[in-house]
């Protein structure tokens, strides 16, 4: 199938266009939600076998639409007249790898901003562009990010810490680096002076984690790993049904009063312990224990959907804990018109997610499924002025990749 050319104009960044140089997750994410939001972008793959991300069955579908694929070996010499041309009239240039990689390869900001005085550079890594020189260097993943923040071991139990997933590390950062281009692009406006972000993994996550870390900070106070439940309150969190799971969070006034009747347990409201006041049934109650057991056995006796509408018309906030048929099956995201089919560069149907948020005036779209490692090097090389002759000598001299 041949992939248009020509973005349609849409979107709430219709006039933006974004360079990215990164592989699987963290930045490509970031880049996808610009280009679903109208952005025209570029995405730089190596002259090798290209993204990681391409090693996937499907999410490589959903995550690299809406994007030009080039390959090009950007830190040849070569390549590096190539980059600075391309980002002449770029708005954005993403990279991610090890702090200072592209400094050390004579890629400087100075160097970018030389070619566009405006460019917002995002710089992304696992530990940062500057600090301890043998954490700056170290390579990361979403894993080990997630273990150096901090955040991993606040999940899991009390004998195991264990990792967020799907990827979560990179996913929150995808809305960290989208959030900071976004607020830099603004400033830029304003200045017409150009911006270098340096995105350090775990810091987005230490920012994310901060909720308890700050009990630390200052009362020395470190919350048990709490499983399936919370770390503090009772009936918060996810709970046995007789035919499934249910998430929980039980908190104000009325819910607990109702609850404590509901589980049979009504006689505590009023005392001492649970005045009527309550708006928080803590762990570090009399009762807490009580509390937990006979709201477990109250649940593993019930249907999730009798419970979800049994308490949620009394105002707690309850819902089943949905697994992937059951989602599918859901009216409420059919009617939202979640789900979104298209077809891949080869001409098969693929299904997936429609485009979030929803903006009501510039509604975003999905005008190009993923193209093929270095199916656009040729159109963008043209694009910035370089004759076919050109680009076949870049082709031929190993700069440039063009797939057939």
């Amino acid at each position: 199938m041949e992939l248009a050319q020509e973005k349609p104009a849409f979107g709430v960044l219709d006039d933006l266009k974004v360079v990215y140089a990164a592989v699987e997750l963290a930045v490509p994410k970031a880049c996808c939600i610009m280009a679903e939001w109208g952005a025209d972008v570029t995405w730089l793959e190596n002259t090798g076998a290209g993204d990681t991300i391409r090693d996937t069955a499907w999410v490589k579908q959903a995550e690299r639409r809406n994007q030009r694929s080039v390959a090009l070996d950007y830190f040849s010499d070569a390549g590096k007249q190539v980059l600075l041309r391309m980002l002449a009239d770029a708005d954005v240039f993403i990279e991610s790898s090890k702090g200072g990689t592209w400094a050390k390869k004579g890629i400087t900001d100075e160097l970018l901003w030389s070619v566009n005085p405006k460019l917002v550079i995002v710089h992304v890594s696992g530990f940062g562009q500057t600090g301890v020189p043998e954490m700056v260097s170290r390579a990361a993943y979403d894993l080990t990010v997630m273990a150096y923040s901090g955040y991993m071991a606040q999940n899991g139990t009390p004998e195991q810490p264990m990792n967020p997933g799907p990827y979560a590390g990179d996913y929150v950062n995808s809305l960290m680096i989208l959030s900071s281009t976004l607020g830099a692009l603004h400033k830029v406006a304003q200045t017409g002076r150009g911006e270098s972000i340096d995105v350090a993994m775990y810091e987005t996550l230490l920012a994310i984690g901060q909720y308890y870390l700050v009990d630390y900070l200052n009362a020395g106070v470190i919350w048990p790993r709490p499983g399936a439940r919370n770390q503090n309150l009772c009936a918060i969190g996810e709970y046995r049904c007789a035919d499934g799971f249910i998430g929980l969070c039980v908190y104000g006034v009325p819910q607990n009063k109702y609850l404590l009747e509901a589980i049979g347990l009504g006689e505590l409201w009023g005392t001492p312990d649970y005045p009527e006041d309550c708006s928080a049934l803590w762990l570090s109650s009399p009762k807490a224990q009580l509390i937990e057991a006979k709201l477990e056995e109250y649940l593993a006796t019930r249907d999730v959907a009798d419970v979800e509408a049994d308490f949620s018309a009394h105002r707690i906030a309850a819902q089943k804990v949905m697994e992937f048929p059951d989602l599918v099956a859901e009216e409420h995201l059919k009617e939202r018109g979640v789900w979104l089919d298209w077809q891949t560069a080869d001409g098969e149907p693929f299904k997936g997610l429609g485009v979030f948020p929803r903006f009501g005036q510039h509604p975003g779209q999905v005008w190009r499924p993923m193209p093929a490692q270095g199916y656009d090097s040729s159109d963008v090389l043209a694009r910035l002025g370089y004759s076919p002759e050109e680009v076949a000598r870049l082709i031929e001299a190993g700069v440039v990749k063009q797939s057939v």
